[in-house]
Order: structure tokens, then sequence, then C-alpha cells
């Protein structure tokens, strides 16, 4: 089997107004991503999604569909994609950074795989190992009585468990935004807090004294992606687990975090590793160092979070402290896949069919198109 021809189709999927997410990062209200199909001469096509937004990710539809046609779709032309990780030096030699992109190709290769082994993704890593995914919810950093009514939402939801965008606005801001939703939510879910590099080192420091009277259980990235001290300093001062998030891309970037013993717990993504394969050895190297891992998302749509799923699933080491980000079906208004993931209030099930288990919903790439 050989790969033949790869189709890029850039994607604009609207959100639910109420569920529309601002934080330190920016506002997210919108999926500005790509859709690729990587078709073989075997009449076998794999799905990959670059999920990527600017200010987060420094990748869009235009430059990743480019990218894809320039470099890396040139590079893997003809190779089998049954076997994923044998095309990866390709796929990431091709060019420099971009690993959203690179995400979206190496995930369309394991679809073909498992395609062609008529098995799920999980199942060729070697899962299940955690056929039920815990997850949480994420709360606007909004004023503290709208961050309130969302996460009232979510708990008549089902949800267990949340967190809530700081770093926005000032100290004073984030802890009556965080009072206001435990006040909302009671004492008995699950709150955690994500301040998206918005915090510096004394800021942070001064909030986890508030938090923790909350009943915070987590603080999400406090400080700068490469502040690898600043995070160190923020976790011997605070009571809860630090997750690293921004500054955990890739398996590199994990061993430096548990070097500096600057979190107790790592996000995994599959667009910022570079796909599956590459998110997983992130993992393994947060494991290897006795720290805990979790999903977080950048709102993915419905391929590239089955892809997250499917991680999640085969992935040994997973911290029930923090649970996943696999919630993006409640934010956005619809999708490009044709049946919806199994993602409920505070669990999510991967597709058991092969591959990636998902399909595209033709109408509504049309419908979604985004360079209309």
């Amino acid at each position: 089997m050989r790969i033949e021809r790869i189709r890029t189709t850039p994607v604009a999927v609207p959100m639910v107004p109420e569920r529309i997410i601002s934080g330190a990062a920016g506002t997210h209200d919108r999926s500005p991503f790509l859709v690729v199909e990587v078709e073989t001469d075997a009449g076998l096509t794999g799905l990959g999604e670059v999920s990527c937004t600017p200010i987060w990710s420094g990748e869009d539809s235009t430059t990743a569909s480019h990218v894809i046609d320039s470099y890396i779709g040139p590079a893997i032309a003809g190779l089998d994609p049954r076997a994923p990780e044998a095309a990866w030096p390709a796929i990431d030699g091709a060019i420099a950074g971009h690993t959203f992109t690179k995400a979206a190709l190496e995930m369309a290769l394991w679809d073909i795989a498992g395609k062609a082994a008529g098995l799920p993704v999980y199942r060729l890593l070697g899962g299940p190992v955690m056929p039920e995914i815990p997850t949480k919810f994420s709360v606007t950093g909004a004023a503290p009585d709208r961050a309130a009514e969302v996460a009232s939402w979510a708990v008549e939801q089902g949800y267990p468990a949340m967190k809530v965008k700081v770093g926005r606005g000032g100290i004073a801001a984030d802890i009556a935004r965080v009072t206001a939703v435990r006040e909302a939510i009671g004492g008995d879910i699950v709150l955690g807090v994500d301040a998206n590099c918005g915090w510096n080192r004394a800021e942070a420091a001064m909030a986890g004294r508030h938090l923790e009277a909350l009943g915070v259980s987590f603080m999400e990235q406090p400080v700068a992606r490469r502040d690898y001290g600043g995070m160190a300093a923020v976790r011997r001062r605070v009571g809860m687990p630090v997750v690293a998030d921004e500054s955990a891309g890739t398996a590199e970037d994990a061993a430096l975090l548990a070097v500096n013993e600057s979190c107790d717990i790592l996000s995994v993504y599959v667009g910022m590793a570079g796909g599956i394969a590459p998110a997983r050895r992130v993992a393994a190297v947060a494991t290897s160092f006795g720290l805990g891992w979790t999903i977080g998302s950048n709102l993915e749509l419905g391929i590239a979070l089955a892809a997250h799923m499917h991680i999640a699933a085969s992935t040994h080491g997973f911290d029930h402290r923090v649970p996943a980000d696999i919630l993006s079906p409640f934010y956005y208004e619809g999708d490009v896949i044709a049946e919806p993931l199994d993602v409920r209030a505070g669990v999510a099930v991967a597709p058991a069919g092969p591959g990636l288990g998902v399909r595209l919903d033709r109408d509504a790439l049309a419908r979604y198109r985004g360079d209309r």
C-alpha cells in the first residue's frame, strides 16, 4: 500500500455563544482548523486534523496547507501508510516546527493502519488500559456571576470536575471568579484553575494561598511556558499539584520539566507533540520520572479529539487527580464527523471502530468550510 494523494480542507466551526472560552491566551470562539485526507492506492483514506489556533500554536489552516503541499506531502508520497513510526522521520524531517500540522499527517496514517487491520487505534497501541476516560469541564475567564452560571450549567449536565480560567484581569478578579464558582457548585465538585501562563511567580504564589482556602485541587500552567524555575518555585509554595500544559509539548519538554522539578502532572497533546506516537512519548517520559499526565485540549474537532481518546485509552500513567480535557462536543455548534463521539459529562470512551473510528460528514465539511 502506498500514499497516493493528500487533500486538505480549511474549516471554521462556530462555538455555542454561551460557552465561548476566554483566558490569558485570548478568546476561542471558533475552530480555524484544517481537515486532512490521506488517500492510498488501495482505496483507504486516513483522516487527520490540524487543530491549531494561531495565538497559541503559531499555525493556522493557511500555513498548514502550505506546509503539507510543499514539504510534508512530497516527503511521504509513496510510503506505506500502515507504518506511522517508519514514516515519522520523513514527516518530522521535512520542515522544522509545525507540530500541529505534522500531527494531522501522523494521525491520518494511524487511521489507515487501523482500517487496514480492522482494529481501533487503541488496539494497535496495546490497549485498552483505561476503557472509560474521566473528563472535566472548562469555565471561561468571565465576570464572576457569568463564570458561576456556566459552572452551574456544567454541574447540571453531570460534570463532577472542572477548572476555571484565571490569569486574566488581575489576582483580585481571579479570586473573585473562583470564589463565585465554588459557591455555585458546592464543595463536592473537583475544582482546579488554569492560568495559561498569565501569572508571574509572585502572583501565582499569592493566588495559591487563597485558592487552597477554596478547596482548589490543582493549578495549571501558572507562569510562562519556559519558566521552568518559576514553575518549580510555585510548586514548592502551593499546597496543590501543579500541572504543566503550555510547557509540555514534546518528550524533550517533559524531560526538562522533570529534571527541574517544575510540575507534578503534564498535559499531553497530540498537536503539540506532533502526533499520536510522539504524544505517547511525552506520557512515557512523565511516567519514567514518577510524574502523572492528563490530556489537554485545543478544543479539537472530532478527528483530533478521537486521537486524544485513543492515546488516553491505550497509555499507562494517567493521573486521575486531573481529569482529561476531552470536552469540545459541549462547546461547538456542530462537527465535521458523521457520528458523535461518546463524550459525556465526566466520562469519554474511545471509538471502537477501525482506525480512529470516525467518518467525515461531507455536508458538514462543506457547510463549515473556512475559505469561502
